[in-house]
């Protein structure tokens, strides 16, 4: 370096209006409380919300033992909510193996395999817009295709149907994401080396992006777990245990948050509605503690292969 260049470096970083010196402006100070604001009551709102459910649910799990592990009884006059916490994973697991590949699969074609043009941007758009349609318009649909045209009737899987078609969107445009932030020195690497695509993407491109995808799926199992309207018309309000396995798709069941609208509506049962509330706080919480965990391990043994 010259020295007329080492002087000018030491006269900008003694200059009074150096970057190093630069004084704090008023304007950037309010913005920042601002923010530190907002931030503060958006973490407050969220935690009333859960104390105020834990406060009213509690009591109410306390005092019927048989709340979680039991089922609603007319003739013996007792209520649980095991056959809803049933119905709940039932479609949680069977909507996520029908969304997931086919969500993961229309990202990969759209990302690797499709020429960039009108028919990615109508594909795009197309699922943009379905993920900003009401969800009781999906359940109008899916009463009125799977349920009458189809023949599947008030059932678990017509539900299962309907909620695919809600949360494709979310994991298509997602996972579509995550395969973009894949350094392109990674796809020429594999391919130069002399690897198919189809290898390349399995092996490089997928397990690079696993992080970005399990996010979709984590987001999708929120919308599964907290949608009610489609599933009023979909999967019914059926609560009877499992007796058969496969069987039990087919028949009407309520999901957690179906029971909590019924228990609060049509029964106007507030105190088994925050118990309900409490218990699918719960098992959200326990859901995405495992998605985590699964995308952490994924993501380290990513990192140790590379």
């Amino acid at each position: 370096m010259s020295t007329q260049t080492t002087a000018s470096v030491e006269n900008l970083l003694t200059n009074d209006f150096s970057i190093l010196k630069k004084k704090k402006r008023t304007s950037d100070m309010v913005l920042r409380i601002l923010i530190i604001i907002c931030a503060f009551i958006a973490v407050a709102l969220i935690a009333g919300i859960i104390i105020y459910v834990v406060i009213r649910g509690v009591p109410v799990i306390i005092s019927n033992p048989n709340f979680i592990i039991g089922q609603r009884s007319f003739l013996q006059g007792t209520y649980g909510i095991l056959p809803n916490i049933i119905n709940t994973l039932y479609i949680i697991v069977i909507t996520l193996l029908i969304a997931t590949p086919l969500g993961v699969g229309s990202a990969i074609f759209l990302n690797e395999y499709a020429k960039p043009g009108k028919l990615v941007k109508i594909i795009e758009f197309t699922t943009e817009t379905l993920s900003g349609i009401p969800s009781i318009l999906f359940g109008l649909f899916g009463m009125v295709f799977f349920g009458n045209v189809l023949g599947m009737g008030t059932s678990i899987l017509c539900g299962c149907l309907t909620l695919t078609l809600m949360i494709l969107p979310t994991i298509t445009r997602t996972a579509q994401e995550a395969l973009k932030t894949v350094p392109l020195s990674y796809r020429s690497g594999a391919l130069g080396i002399g690897a198919t695509k189809w290898y390349m993407i399995r092996t490089v491109i997928l397990p690079s992006s696993i992080g970005g995808i399990a996010t979709g799926v984590i987001l999708a199992i929120g919308r599964i777990v907290g949608e009610s309207a489609a599933l009023i018309f979909t999967a019914g309000s059926g609560s009877n245990m499992v007796n058969d396995f496969l069987g039990h798709t087919m028949q009407s069941g309520a999901t957690l948050t179906v029971e909590m609208y019924l228990r609060y509506t049509a029964n106007n049962d507030t105190d088994n509605a925050f118990g309900i509330a409490l218990v699918l706080i719960v098992l959200v919480l326990i859901i995405n503690i495992c998605a985590g965990l699964v995308r952490n391990r994924f993501a380290k043994k990513t990192s140790a292969e590379g």
